[in-house]
């Protein structure tokens, strides 16, 4: 895969992850919850502006929309909390799911950043650090979500 492609690949699970978070936002029941999701969905756009910023500066052409597997996790995502009672719960393990392949579709990207920019290697490292970050609080939300319905 070349520059173009594996960026636009990143772009796309960018894109993905934050109609992900945005749907989440819709699906949660606890309002707190709902505005930690909704956060992070609004930071994926700011991840998406800031990769097709840098390439765009680097003439090449940005994916502009998500993947159809981001369209079928989400899918499934709805089924699966329609049918269950604990839908914080179900929602915030799939969360934790897609940002888990983030963090491997950087570190995909950043284990052969040699033909990248600094300042696009510099982006993507902390954003895949950010994203590491946010699973550890999502797993900390679950816990407290879990601990309220016992």
């Amino acid at each position: 895969m070349d520059t173009q492609e594996k960026l636009n690949a990143l772009l796309e699970k960018t894109y993905d992850a934050q109609r992900g978070y945005a749907n989440a936002a819709e699906m949660a029941k606890d309002p707190n919850v709902k505005n930690w999701l909704a956060h992070q969905g609004a930071r994926r756009t700011e991840y998406a502006a800031a990769i097709t910023g840098e390439m765009k500066g680097m003439n090449k052409e940005p994916e502009l929309d998500g993947s159809m597997t981001g369209d079928l996790h989400r899918s499934w995502t709805n089924i699966k909390a329609a049918l269950s009672s604990e839908k914080d719960e179900i929602v915030l393990e799939e969360c934790i799911r897609g940002e888990k392949a983030a963090v491997e579709e950087y570190e995909d990207v950043l284990n052969d950043a040699s033909h990248l920019p600094p300042t696009v290697v510099s982006i993507l490292q902390a954003q895949k650090d950010e994203i590491s970050a946010t699973i550890n609080s999502i797993k900390r939300i679950e816990d407290i979500v879990e601990n309220s319905n016992d």
